[in-house]
């Protein structure tokens, strides 16, 4: 059983990892940005955190269930602009917080901090010429 600081403290961790990501987000104006990152990541950690006391004996069905809710929210950010997609990149992101969140819900955080930088380097990689053509 952990502890209420330690719940505090994965909550906050979450919230903040989460408004990092939502931080690059929003710094490109997409429609998901540090709010919407900040309560994915928070919400993940919070029903990865209850289903260790709802559903001690088997928590995986809360975390599948995060899984699939995410595809749906992220499903809201993408649309279809003349002959391109667009939002697909932010799904991802969104997809990613949420794994971010249920790594703090389970307290993994060092799995979580190697995540988050390669999140964040990922989100940078259209501003290298580079990958731009591809």
């Amino acid at each position: 059983m952990i502890t209420d600081n330690e719940i505090l403290l994965r909550l906050v961790i979450a919230a903040v990892i989460g408004g990092i990501i939502g931080f690059e987000r929003r710094a490109v104006h997409k429609p998901a940005g540090l709010r919407t990152h900040m309560l994915v990541s928070l919400g993940s950690a919070l029903f990865t955190i209850l289903s260790f006391g709802v559903f001690a004996n088997d928590p995986a069905r809360i975390i599948a269930g995060i899984v699939t809710g995410i595809g749906f929210l992220g499903a809201g950010t993408i649309f279809r602009a003349k002959d391109h997609i667009k939002g697909l990149t932010t799904a991802a992101s969104l997809w990613a917080v949420s794994a971010v969140g249920i790594g703090i819900g389970l307290g993994e955080y060092f799995l979580v901090a190697v995540s988050t930088v390669l999140i964040l380097l990922v989100l940078q990689l259209n501003r290298v010429e580079f990958f731009r053509e591809i």
